[in-house]
């Protein structure tokens, strides 16, 4: 099956692709909801979705549907990111701010906030293309926006073109991932793995630096 009716969630199943019925139950949709959830709650590995789902397309041979992933990915993402923003947003104008930017603080490293901070003033929302595409990078500049008061508009000029660069960017991993192998599973099981390292990676980072630098005292 190919075109609208294919739906490339069919890589977060089991170690294969699933028949048609169930590909058409979970749909572009459910692609759409994981992603705009993901981006609401920075835990969820989306960038791996993405790549996941690119595998199965390229496998399928069906460009419309490599274009409508495309395009139904990068939207999830934006309108994910806004929401998150224009709940950011009310938190620093209230008080006792809220749940969203305590969440946003807790997961923003000092250090990488200040670095956001100093990009921020010297590139303005430029930085946002580059935040998306660097692991664990989306947050604190969004955080720096947030306390540099940025209005909403201003901040969607600059996050539409990140999003848009980030869904290819991991689409692109998975279409890779899928002309390495035969089998769709085996692509969607190496894009998953590469995705999930590189998320995982400035945390990792981070830790062997603080140990490192707590021996040396």
């Amino acid at each position: 099956m190919t075109g609208p009716e294919l739906s490339p969630l069919v890589v977060l199943g089991a170690a294969g692709v699933p028949d048609a019925t169930t590909q058409q139950a979970l749909g572009y949709p459910s692609l759409f909801l994981l992603i705009f959830l993901g981006a609401l709650v920075p835990v969820v590995p989306t960038g791996a979705i993405v790549s996941g789902a690119a595998v199965v397309a390229f496998h399928e041979a069906a460009p419309v549907t490599l274009l409508l992933l495309f395009l139904v990915s990068a939207l999830a993402a934006f309108l994910g990111d806004l929401v998150l923003y224009w709940l950011g947003q009310r938190g620093v104008r209230s008080r006792g701010g809220s749940r969203w930017l305590d969440t946003l603080r807790q997961r923003a490293a000092p250090d990488r906030l200040e670095q956001a901070r100093a990009k921020l003033d010297d590139h303005g929302v430029a930085v946002l293309i580059l935040s998306r595409l660097i692991p664990a990078g989306r947050v604190p500049v969004m955080l720096a926006c947030l306390l540099a008061r940025m209005p909403l508009s201003r901040f969607a000029r600059g996050d539409g073109p990140a999003c848009l660069a980030w869904t290819a960017t991991y689409q692109l991993i998975g279409i890779v991932g899928g002309s390495l192998f035969a089998e769709p599973w085996e692509g969607v099981a190496a894009a998953v793995a590469l995705t999930v390292l590189i998320s995982a990676a400035p945390g990792v980072w981070r830790r062997l630096r603080g140990r490192t630098a707590s021996s040396s005292h």
